[in-house]
């Protein structure tokens, strides 16, 4: 079986703990903090700030967290290295997405067309890597992307509409490649006819066939001039600019259920999102957890028990 072991600094290991904590095991070996298994990958974190991720997706999932700050020690069977495309200075499409790791909210995605000149503008207004930002600066600064000119789409897919998928027997991955494909060929319909972009990027998230067959699967025809990378917000604007919009709607999402539920709700899912589900079940009952949380995520369990 493959694997990758890479070393995360404590911040970085913090961000993946909470990313992972919906798919985690119950029993952990020796010195480590969370086992979990996602997308037919297994990812075990130690204290000494260590990740080993093993399985067919192994070295895709290490990607994700692997930049500038992280040193990959271990790698087998695998290609932890990516090319730039050569469009990332030139216009283009980008695409990411939001709220894939919180038990409450909903998942968002977004899609940004920027020439070269937008995207110095962009940049201007203080776009980057929406993970590296604040919900206020986000908020702040999308506002002013939003009154730029542009060319964008974002989804959002409602709790009750991802619960009902899922007990489909969709997977996050297929709704999340359903939705990058759709919100793609928004961005594509909005454009004049006479603009041919010089590339679509996804922010890596599964291989490319995964994706293309989980956009046939929902009964899509995949696009092939789509371009895959990992961290892709960390090097072009339009996809940094895709994953605020998202976050941003993420947020106003979150806001929005907070206020129905009668308090703010938590992000992530961590163990006072667990205190919060019991809450709710106590007030509102079981049921209405649907309406505004991802219900097959360990937590729901956690809070029942509670």
């Amino acid at each position: 079986m493959g694997q990758t072991v890479i070393k995360l600094k404590p911040n970085e290991m913090k961000k993946l703990i909470q990313h992972y904590s919906p798919y985690r095991e119950s029993k952990t070996p020796p010195h480590s903090v969370l086992v979990a298994t996602m997308n037919g990958c297994k990812i075990t974190a130690y204290e000494s700030g260590k990740v080993l991720f093993q399985g067919q997706q192994h070295s895709q999932e290490a990607q994700k967290w692997e930049s500038s700050e992280t040193t990959s020690t271990k790698s087998t069977n695998s290609k932890s290295s990516q090319h730039s495309p050569g469009f990332l200075k030139q216009d283009h499409i980008g695409s990411d997405e939001a709220g894939t790791g919180d038990y409450f909210g909903p998942i968002t995605v977004a899609a940004v067309y920027a020439t070269e000149k937008q995207q110095a503008l962009l940049r201007e207004l203080g776009v980057k890597d929406s993970k590296t930002l604040k919900d206020p600066t986000i908020k702040s600064i999308v506002k002013d992307i939003l009154k730029t000119d542009i060319i964008y789409s974002s989804l959002t897919l409602s709790n009750e509409k991802y619960n009902k998928l899922q007990r489909k027997g969709w997977s996050q991955g297929r709704m999340k490649s359903w939705m990058h494909h759709h919100a793609i060929k928004n961005v594509l319909n909005r454009m004049d006819d006479s603009i041919d972009p010089s590339g679509i990027l996804v922010d890596q998230f599964c291989k490319p066939e995964i994706f293309h067959n989980h956009v046939k699967a929902t009964g899509g025809q995949p696009r092939q001039d789509l371009t895959f990378m990992t961290k892709a917000e960390s090097y072009s604007t339009p996809v940094a600019a895709a994953s605020m919009i998202a976050r941003y709607r993420f947020i106003y999402e979150m806001a929005r259920l907070s206020k129905e539920v009668g308090f703010d709700l938590q992000k992530g899912a961590s163990k006072v999102v667990d205190q919060q589900i019991k809450r709710i079940i106590q007030s509102k009952g079981e049921a209405y957890l649907d309406q505004v949380a991802k219900v097959h995520f360990a937590n729901t369990k956690k809070g029942k028990s509670l």
